[in-house]
């Protein structure tokens, strides 16, 4: 029987007498990750795709290989958003089909051999609004690029922010808002900010439907954006990702 690499290498610490049955498990070839999995997932081919990581995962496959080919997957579902070939439901059923490939692969990082984190973002949507689609959007696109998200939900007020950024030294801090009357709270979490002696320890951005450059300096905020992909570009920027 001829060896090669690190098979001769167990067969040297075994001085010689290599035990097959001993070492047959470090010889089982790991299947490597569907080729056609990120295409299928870009293509939002949900049933497609769930078959594939089921297969992948009983089959052998790296949880982490699955895990990079989905988020390749999500960056070109949002490229197309940004191109106008993609509409808010289909970005909506990439986050839905990429939280059901999480869970399925939850179980093999159970024991610790998860991705490291890209960093932690801090997010909600600001007291007096309660739409939360587009926050959502931005929560599972960071989240498929291993960012560590921490989401307050809807109708939080500047004190919620404050404490939560005190508590996890989030970097960043990311305000939604869909109706007008959500600038000033916008306005008034960056103040508070100030105020505990955090502004100058994170980056805030601001988005939302409604949003603007003029929105953006009316707030105080570090930028803004009108879709996810630029919430993930910004989060990548200040992070330096």
């Amino acid at each position: 029987m001829r060896l090669k690499g690190d098979a001769i290498n167990l067969v040297l610490l075994d001085g010689g007498g290599f035990n097959w049955h001993k070492h047959q498990t470090f010889f089982r070839k790991v299947k490597s990750v569907d080729k056609n999995l990120e295409q299928k997932f870009a293509d939002l081919k949900e049933d497609e795709v769930l078959e594939a990581v089921r297969q992948g995962l009983d089959g052998g496959t790296d949880p982490q290989e699955i895990l990079k080919a989905c988020q390749n997957a999500m960056n070109i579902v949002g490229e197309k958003f940004e191109k106008g070939e993609y509409f808010i439901s289909d970005l909506m059923l990439s986050g839905q089909i990429f939280k059901q490939v999480n869970e399925m692969l939850k179980a093999k990082f159970g024991s610790g051999e998860s991705s490291a984190s890209a960093g932690t973002v801090v997010i909600g949507t600001v007291a007096g609004d309660i739409h939360d689609i587009g926050k959502d959007l931005v929560v599972g696109l960071l989240e498929s690029n291993n960012f560590k998200v921490i989401d307050l939900g809807v109708d939080q007020p500047k004190e919620v922010f404050v404490e939560k950024v005190k508590e996890t030294n989030a970097p960043v801090v990311a305000l939604s808002g869909l109706l007008t009357i959500a600038f000033d709270a916008m306005r008034e979490i960056i103040t508070a900010l100030e105020d505990a002696g955090l502004r100058d320890k994170v980056k805030v951005m601001i988005g939302g439907g409604t949003v603007s450059q003029t929105v953006c300096e009316y707030t105080g905020a570090d930028g803004w954006g009108d879709n996810a992909q630029i919430a993930v570009k910004l989060c990548r920027e200040w992070m330096g990702r």
